[in-house]
């Protein structure tokens, strides 16, 4: 099935020629390419129509779970006859397994397991393995992360068709080791139940349920049900049951995998005993024993993963199978904010070994938890096939690799043009900015003030607040989730002015935002490069009357580059609304609430969380709890608050899910409290 593209808008202003640019360069054997698109010109419609031209499946790779989900909700909107898939990290929390030397402190791993997302993952697995080529994959740098060999995932599962001789056992023994769970209640997602020569199977999806009929050893027929009532909804002749887990392998794996164990456990006991290291060689061996023992007995133990180069078949040193081993060799890639998400994955592999060294050092893991791991950034590279890096701002590596093929899009449909930069002097710079900010009040529009330091931003909000200057400080020191709710707070006009060091990366789209002032703008450095200044200024890209002012003494090789580029994409801009007589018109309000932009995945409930603090039944995470001294109290709202999260989750509203996760924590520990007293 081809790629059928479904919106009410036509590609306008620079989009025809990118996508034409785009489709060009890569038919005419180009396999990097780089949009570089401003902000609000449309970049992912633009990517779409490229995809729907080209017919190849699509990995879109983001450097985080919330942006994900909103470019998930983008695609779905644009192919809704298509196969769009969600694959992101699918714990709601997550603590590593990890070992600190210096304190002798074992930390052991803790996670909760976001069971939607589970299936979404497996979703896609499932669906690139169908054959299908009309597939989408959103997802975040977590697909860079081992998973299953697609072979044995592809090996175990159970291709069933009319009329095929299957023994009847051995197909309820294909089913276990697909780890499906027989039952004789209802039937949920990945469980079977057995009627005489009838089997009904709920898909690990949870999407279908199959009823099986077998005539001897013969498949006499293959209905698909209704789970609950058990109705027959249609009747089809072939069905492939995909294994409920990505980490299924096969038996003759296992018991290769475990004999292999034991081997490599021998030889670290005896280089610990040589080194007269007795408590690491005990130690070990306790350990990895007990692994051994649980997955003989029961198939899996805890921190199965450490040991996936066995199960895998993969050689010491090898790289892991990930995402993109599922997809086809001519698939294509479009790496959304490659600004950002390169550098990300260039960190993921350091990151990752440095605490598996501790714990392979003092006895806590065999040497085979190390392969364990991320890709390293060569591997990713030279698994890429037609790759399209989107960004406004990308950097030198993306556009060393596409050579000529950089197409340029700067004309937004909203008609918007960037905000002009000025300079002035920084001589009584804070009363210059006082008299901005009390004129933009009085439009009732948003400001944000960017620093070079922290302290410079506290003292900047102190000295706002004693001025009469409704305002709020963003850095490093503040806590995530406050984070959110300050950003929040400024769209629901609780307060005017933003001051913050290094926005960015809040991910901040404010229509609201009138006038971006840049103190210490020729201060050069990372906070004022060329890249930096460029898109603090698009900031103030999608208001109408949008400014951008940069105190600054002298004027920087940065400054220079960014006004100069900026003056020509602003000539380009109004150029082509004078010839098609457009008005700019403010883009749409913006909102963190990415749930409204998705699909609702079958199955789940379509909730749509508002993450403003008055619409949240009990105090959030940032607002300091309420004293409850009835248990009862405590109880329910621990439960309302378990509820929500799940609930959040479920539409993939994840900022709601860790406000929630957070209050309930909070509830938790006052409970122990009181049990204490």
């Amino acid at each position: 099935m081809d790629f059928k593209l479904v919106s009410e808008y036509k590609p306008t202003g620079d989009q025809p020629e990118a996508i034409k640019g785009l489709i060009d360069s890569i038919r005419h054997g180009f396999k990097h390419c780089t949009l570089l698109g401003v902000t609000g010109s449309g970049k992912t419609f633009t990517v779409a129509n490229v995809i729907a031209e080209l017919k190849k499946p699509v990995l879109v790779l983001s450097h985080n779970k919330t942006l994900a989900a909103q470019l998930y909700g983008e695609f779905k909107n644009f192919f809704p006859e298509n196969a769009v898939e969600y694959f992101v990290s699918y714990y709601d929390y997550y603590q590593p397994e990890a070992y600190l030397p210096a304190s002798d402190t074992y930390i052991e791993k803790d996670l909760a397991i976001n069971a939607e997302i589970e299936k979404m993952r497996l979703s896609a697995t499932s669906t690139l393995l169908s054959g299908r080529r009309d597939v989408i994959v959103v997802s975040s740098v977590s697909c860079l992360y081992g998973i299953g060999n697609p072979a044995d995932f592809h090996a175990t599962s159970i291709n069933l068709q009319v009329g095929d001789v299957v023994n009847y056992k051995h197909f309820l023994y294909r089913l276990v080791e697909a780890l499906y769970t027989r039952t004789e209640q209802e039937l949920s997602p990945a469980t079977f139940r057995v009627m005489g020569d009838t089997v009904d199977v709920m898909s690990a999806i949870g999407n279908n349920c199959y009823r099986i009929m077998f005539f001897d050893n013969e498949i006499e027929a293959i209905h698909l049900i209704d789970p609950v009532s058990g109705h027959r909804l249609d009747t089809i002749n072939e069905v492939t049951i995909f294994p409920a887990n990505l980490f299924v392998t096969t038996q003759e794996r296992i018991a290769s995998a475990v004999n292999q164990i034991y081997l490599d456990l021998g030889q670290q006991i005896k280089f610990f005993e040589s080194q007269g290291r007795e408590v690491e060689a005990k130690r070990i061996k306790q350990r990895v024993e007990y692994d051994l023992e649980m997955i003989k007995e029961l198939g899996y133990c805890p921190g199965i993963e450490n040991y996936s180069r066995y199960f895998d078949g993969r050689l010491p040193g090898t790289r892991p199978f990930c995402l993109l081993d599922y997809f086809p060799k001519d698939f294509m890639i479009v790496v959304d904010e490659s600004h950002v998400t390169l550098p990300q994955v260039r960190a993921m592999f350091g990151g990752d070994r440095a605490r598996k060294e501790n714990l392979v050092e003092y006895g806590f893991r065999l040497p085979a938890a190390r392969d364990n791991r991320p890709l390293r950034f060569e591997e990713f590279s030279s698994m890429l096939a037609t790759t399209i890096y989107v960004s406004a701002t990308p950097a030198d590596y993306e556009l060393i690799r596409s050579e000529s093929a950089v197409i340029e899009q700067v004309i937004r449909p909203t008609g918007l043009v960037d905000p002009p930069l000025e300079v002035r002097l920084t001589h009584n710079q804070i009363d210059d900015l006082l008299e901005e900010i009390d004129r933009h009040v009085k439009n009732d529009d948003k400001i944000i003030v960017t620093t070079i330091t922290k302290r410079m931003a506290e003292e900047l909000s102190k000295y706002l607040d004693r001025v009469g200057v409704r305002n709020r400080y963003i850095h490093s020191d503040v806590d995530t989730l406050e984070r959110v709710q300050i950003l929040d707070d400024l769209r629901a006009g609780l307060f005017d002015v933003l001051i913050g060091v290094n926005l960015l990366r809040e991910g901040i789209d404010l229509p609201e935002v009138a006038l971006v002032a840049i103190l210490d703008a020729d201060k050069e450095g990372l906070l004022r490069s060329v890249r930096a200044i460029t898109q603090i200024a698009g900031r103030a890209a999608r208001h109408a009357n949008g400014n951008v002012i940069m105190y600054a003494d002298t004027c920087t090789d940065s400054m220079r580059i960014a006004i100069e580029d900026s003056n020509r994409r602003r000539s380009k801009q109004v150029r082509y609304n004078i010839e098609h007589q457009m008005s700019p018109r403010k883009a749409q309000r913006s909102g963190t609430g990415q749930s409204v932009l998705l699909n609702t995945p079958e199955g789940a409930t379509n909730i749509v969380y508002d993450t403003r603090q008055e619409n949240i039944p009990y105090p959030i995470a940032a607002d300091k709890v309420v004293r409850y001294e009835a248990q009862e109290n405590l109880d329910a709202l621990i439960a309302k608050a378990k509820a929500d999260m799940e609930e959040a989750a479920k539409s993939l509203d994840f900022l709601a899910a860790a406000r929630h996760r957070d209050y309930m924590y909070q509830l938790q520990s006052m409970k122990e409290e009181a049990l204490r007293k």
